[in-house]
């Protein structure tokens, strides 16, 4: 019976083909060139084939624009996305050889999303084999050769319920998203929700923009308080008064003054000293690794986490998606160390592991029931980048250091007396490194000092009170938001970075210390106000608590899909009861985030850009709809303003940016007389030259030229080349004669060939589709006369 393996991505599914094949593997080619793979055996053929991520995703199921919108359906993404039109080959590929197999394996990642990638593809082939037992599942945690060949002697069933809770998830991230997003723009654009830029919140988006507001607040409320704190040094040493921060001033100064009385007639009391044990960090799960990245390398946590997919494709770690702190010793643990001690940069750390037989780890309390902590699996790497041959070595060290010893500190304790006053200082010394020496990213700050005994006198030969302010508390990186939505469970390990960045890219909040901008906060406390439900914690991971008791078979997927969407239309409905006060809240907002252009000439409002259904980019009146005046603007350009109006068309004069080319300046107005100064000067600048196709006549226009023969009459001749090919169209015109001339002439005997001086290279040659070679400086002619010229079809 011939099998269909279905793998996430095209560099498993090599992998996964070279694994069962024992090397022997066959590539074949499907639709539009997409590669996959035969296996042939006894018992039928085997096709391992490649999905790139989601070839199904969520859509409506009917063609309204408003909202609610409640039905929805799986369709292949293609049909969904434009942008996603690379995924039609794959599926297509999948299909065409589909028919010729009675059984499936999902060999996708093993995780919610893998199962949902994996089961839909399943679904869209053949549904019967999802539940008669014909689609089975590959569960493997890196992509060796061995790991493979062990998860497909071990087949499991298809995880049913990991696909259901995915599909949950899908739905209810899709409705949220899609309904909420829709009632925000149209609180400020009405019906014409295309209109303008549109605002988005979601399910997930809403709480963690909750978190980011409530903290900026605090910020932003924050009053200074003053404080002091009163230092003595002794013997060198600066030694802190055991008040620490004094906020009452009359206090500091007695302990200020009480101190400099009894400085020279002082005392040690207490010296005292303590070995501390420091034991190793556990090992990396996702959020870990993103904090650890961020910290170390200042890799953004999505970037953290496309690097650690990368080496977990080419079988240099295991899979980065995980929650486990754990490495079970089924793992092949000494195995893997052996293999890491193979690597020169590693060999002495690993040599002492294998030396003493320390193959037990230290691991962490999380768990996760798919999959074990990130590790390397011993596989050399070869080829990396620079990032990301950093990013394995953080893992590799991190790995090794789990089974090292504990580190040892020694602690010391001194406090002094002077009069009333007490004063104490604390040093640290690292008495063994142990775990240090092999992840040597801890910092562990020593503070070495000497010459204390208890009973001593002590001298102060320096007392003083600094002079300090409290400051608020800092705010979120991405990796500690990240770690704090993990704390507060909500959303998932493979999402959390994403929703962070659509916050970004809504102009929600900005920078590297996360700041929530004004129209951020502005949207946060409309919803706040109107409708907390939506930023309100509690809802989200409801909704997440169900989600989870779907994957372990508790609770039906319909019921909750039911549930959120009851608990989204209560938002819904709250939202529409307090329309006119959202959209006045999100109209002011948008006006006052808005980069603004100019002043009206119509009404004075503020001249705005906006952004089109379709795409474009476009000025508008602040104070539509009262207002309806709009202006085009060139697109794929920055547009700043200038702060000059037109004296002709009153209008707001823009510049212009466009990436290789000259900034300029214009006004909103296109009826305006300037428009006719640059129209006579641009046909000034015209030029005729010959086309190359039809022998009449191009103009050389701005961005372009096209033959006048098609520009006048839309017929005939449809050459289309760029500015620089107009540059170089002389030169190829000249030369097109000189070889027809040279064409007539008779042919000259070819003198016997000649081996090239030193020092001359030969005319570099490149074969054309029909065989014939052609020089560099002719295939620049070329590419002048051939490559842009277009098949236009008149409707």
């Amino acid at each position: 019976m011939n099998r269909l393996i279905i793998a996430e991505k095209p560099s498993v599914a090599l992998r996964i083909a070279t694994a069962l094949s024992g090397g022997n593997v066959k590539r074949l080619s499907g639709s539009d060139g997409v590669g996959y793979y035969l296996i042939e055996s006894k018992e039928g053929k085997m096709y391992v084939v490649a999905a790139v991520g989601h070839l199904f995703t969520i859509r409506q199921s009917d063609g309204s624009h408003g909202y609610p919108v409640l039905n929805v359906e799986w369709a292949p993404t293609y049909q969904v996305n434009k942008l996603s039109d690379y995924t039609k080959k794959y599926l297509d590929t999948i299909m065409g050889i589909a028919s010729e197999c009675k059984s499936f394996v999902n060999a996708c990642d093993f995780d919610v999303e893998g199962s949902v990638i994996g089961t839909n593809i399943i679904s869209y082939i053949d549904k019967k084999a999802v539940d008669d037992g014909r689609a089975m599942r590959m569960k493997f945690s890196t992509t060796t050769t061995s790991d493979l060949l062990k998860s497909y002697s071990a087949l499991q069933k298809l995880d049913i319920n990991n696909f259901k809770a995915g599909e949950a998830r899908h739905m209810l991230d899709w409705l949220w998203g899609i309904n909420l997003s829709r009632a925000l723009t149209a609180s400020i654009y009405g019906k014409k929700i295309g209109r303008g830029n549109s605002l988005s919140i979601g399910r997930v988006q809403g709480p963690t923009l909750s978190i980011l507001a409530k903290r900026e607040r605090e910020i932003m409320s924050f009053v200074k308080k003053p404080f002091w704190r009163v230092i003595a040094v002794v013997n060198s040493v600066e030694l802190l008064n055991t008040r620490g921060d004094i906020f009452e001033r009359e206090v500091a100064q007695k302990a200020l003054s009480t101190t400099k009385e009894h400085s020279h007639n002082g005392s040690i009391k207490k010296v005292q000293s303590s070995e501390d044990t420091v034991y190793p960090y556990p090992p990396f799960d996702l959020t870990s690794l993103q904090l650890e990245a961020s910290r170390i390398l200042h890799l953004d946590p999505s970037r953290t986490l496309s690097l650690a997919q990368s080496l977990y494709e080419r079988s240099y770690i295991s899979y980065p998606r995980t929650s486990s702190q754990k490495l079970p010793l089924s793992l092949g643990l000494p195995e893997i160390i052996k293999q890491i001690s193979k690597m020169p940069k590693y060999k002495e750390l690993a040599q002492k592991l294998i030396d003493k037989s320390m193959f037990k780890p230290r691991e962490g309390a999380k768990t996760d029931e798919a999959h074990p902590s990130i590790f390397p699996t011993g596989e050399i790497p070869s080829k990396l980048s620079a990032e990301e041959e950093k990013l394995y070595d953080l893992i590799t060290r991190r790995f090794l250091s789990c089974f090292y010893d504990p580190a040892k500190v020694d602690r010391l304790k001194v406090v002094a007396a002077f009069g009333s006053e007490e004063y104490s200082a604390r040093g640290s010394r690292v008495a063994y490194p142990g775990w240090l020496s092999a992840y040597p990213f801890v910092d562990i700050k020593e503070r070495q000092f000497s010459g204390f005994n208890e009973g001593d006198k002590a001298v102060a030969t320096k007392v003083e009170a600094q002079d300090l302010e409290t400051k608020p508390k800092n705010r979120y990186t991405k990796a500690g938001l990240i770690a704090e939505l993990e704390k507060r469970d909500l959303g998932t390990k493979a999402t959390r970075a994403a929703i962070i960045d659509t916050l970004f890219k809504r102009n929600y909040i900005t920078g590297t210390s996360i700041k929530v901008t004004q129209f951020g906060l502005s949207v946060y406390e409309t919803l706040e106000k109107n409708c907390s439900m939506i930023v309100d914690e509690a809802t989200t991971r409801r909704l997440e608590e169900d989600m989870e008791l779907i994957t372990k078979g508790k609770k039906d997927e319909n019921v909750v899909i039911d549930e959120g969407k009851e608990m989204l239309l209560s938002a819904l409905k709250a939202l529409d009861s307090n329309m006119a006060s959202i959209s006045e809240s999100l109209r002011k907002a948008l006006s006052e985030s808005t980069e603004k252009l100019g002043i009206c000439p119509i009404d004075g409002g503020n001249l705005v850009i906006r952004r089109s259904r379709a795409g474009k980019f476009f000025a508008a009146c602040s104070n539509y709809p009262k207002c309806t005046n709009t202006y085009s603007l060139p697109q794929n350009a920055k547009i700043e303003p200038t702060g000059k109006t037109c004296e002709h068309c009153h209008t707001p004069i823009i510049k212009v940016i466009r990436k290789g080319r000259r900034p300029f300046e214009m006004d909103l107005d296109p009826n305006c007389i300037t428009k006719k100064a640059w129209a006579s000067n641009k046909q000034e600048k015209e030029t005729l030259y010959q086309c190359k196709v039809c022998g009449l006549h191009y103009k050389n226009k701005d961005d372009a030229a096209k033959c006048e023969e098609w520009c006048s009459h839309h017929q005939s001749c449809n050459l289309e080349i760029t500015a620089k090919s107009v540059e170089v169209s002389e030169r190829a015109a000249s030369k097109a004669q000189k070889t027809k001339a040279e064409e007539k002439k008779p042919p000259k005997k070819e003198p016997t060939k000649k081996a090239s001086p030193k020092g001359i290279k030969k005319t570099a040659k490149k074969k054309t589709g029909s065989g014939k070679s052609v020089s560099k400086s002719k295939k620049k002619d070329r590419w002048c006369m051939n490559v842009h010229s277009k098949k236009t079809t008149r409707g």
